[in-house]
């Protein structure tokens, strides 16, 4: 009997384990985002107090020392403020304050009142990043940041890699080894013209973020390459739409392939066409089986026209055209987009088993060395 009662109530404990387990893994996680959140808010505000009072008042490196010295002494286990972390918290603000902003000069009064504290702690808000953007921010620990202050120079880059740290979870070693593989340049910057056709410089940031240079469709396999051509891909796409939207970003809802647009009775359709809810943009894919062709950007910006005047609503933002190639040349997609009206990019796409380009090429150099030999 005693058996057959603990039978019947183990599913019950394994859903309440279950269940409390998650609960106590949230709670956990909210817990060190908000210690986060509130560690970097500290450090920017202690990296702006520095920064003004290195420029007005003249502040060197004894200064620094002594104020770290004190510090220890004075809060004895105080751990995150040596002089080498007050430096990278000044350099932390120094590197952020034309996205976040200056702090109040007045705040930096030293002041007689044990009252008053001339650090004032603020929140990391700003109009030039979304709010998904300032939650990678804030979930992103210093130590990561400061290794990105230190090996990039463009804050389009440095949000780039805190996304995938905030969403990949990369520990210091996994950013330092994506760094030195150049992933943004392999991966991030798609060759683009937002800044020239998107009037909001926002909004032209925000795109910028939304697409990758190459996207790796893990769930294509390309064993012979003349079998294959754009309906074959995109067929291959629309069976796997769930996985290739995880492949382009949480923010893409799909809206349907082949999609078509009726202009002069003349029937065209849209490989592939989705709606960005971050840039409150439809997207044009045109799916192509071949290098980058300049001809390829006519096609795209007549889609994005009718697009824009047939279907967009009155509350969207301009339609976006991303071209996906199998390989692309950096001048002739910089002269096809160059007087182009219409905001589009360039990316490239690969299957699970091939690899990258620049592999590739070596292959195929190592292929013609062995020829010569």
């Amino acid at each position: 009997m005693l058996v057959m009662e603990q039978n019947s109530i183990m599913p019950i404990v394994r859903e309440a384990v279950e269940a409390i387990k998650m609960a106590i893994h949230r709670t956990r996680y909210n817990i060190m985002r908000h210690a986060n959140k509130e560690a970097l808010s500290l450090y920017y505000a202690v990296g702006g107090y520095i920064s003004h009072q290195a420029s007005i008042a003249k502040w060197g490196d004894k200064v620094i020392d002594s104020i770290s010295a004190q510090l220890q002494q004075e809060m004895p286990g105080l751990r995150g403020f040596s002089k080498g972390n007050i430096k990278k918290m000044r350099k932390f603000f120094e590197e952020w304050e034309s996205v976040f902003g200056s702090l109040p000069t007045n705040q930096f009064s030293l002041g007689n009142s044990e009252d008053e504290s001339p650090i004032i702690i603020g929140s990391l808000s700003t109009s030039q990043l979304d709010d998904s953007m300032v939650h990678d921010f804030l979930t992103v620990q210093f130590t990561h940041h400061y290794i990105l202050l230190t090996h990039t120079t463009s804050i389009q880059e440095r949000l780039f890699y805190i996304h995938r740290i905030a969403t990949e979870f990369w520990s210091v070693e996994k950013l330092q080894y994506n760094l030195a593989e150049h992933l943004y340049q392999k991966e991030g910057s798609i060759p683009n013209n937002f800044q020239e056709t998107l009037l909001d410089k926002t909004h032209a940031e925000k795109a910028l973020q939304a697409f990758r240079r190459n996207y790796k469709l893990e769930f294509m396999h390309i064993d012979d390459p003349d079998e294959w051509d754009e309906k074959r891909v995109e067929g291959e796409i629309v069976g796997n739409i769930k996985k290739f939207i995880m492949a382009l970003g949480n923010d893409f809802s799909f809206m349907g392939n082949q999609y078509r647009l009726i202009v002069d009775e003349q029937e065209y359709f849209i490989d592939l066409l989705f709606f960005n809810r971050r840039l409150r943009s439809m997207v044009a894919i045109e799916l192509k089986w071949t290098d980058f062709k300049p001809e390829y950007v006519g096609k795209m910006n007549f889609y994005l026209s009718a697009l824009d005047d047939m279907v967009r609503l009155p509350n969207e933002n301009p339609s976006i055209g991303i071209i996906l190639c199998r390989g692309q040349k950096q001048k002739t997609v910089e002269y096809a987009l160059r007087d182009t009206n219409k905001p589009m990019g360039v990316a490239t796409y690969r299957a699970a088993n091939e690899l990258p380009i620049e592999y590739g090429n070596a292959l195929k150099e190592l292929e013609q060395l062995k020829e010569l030999l």
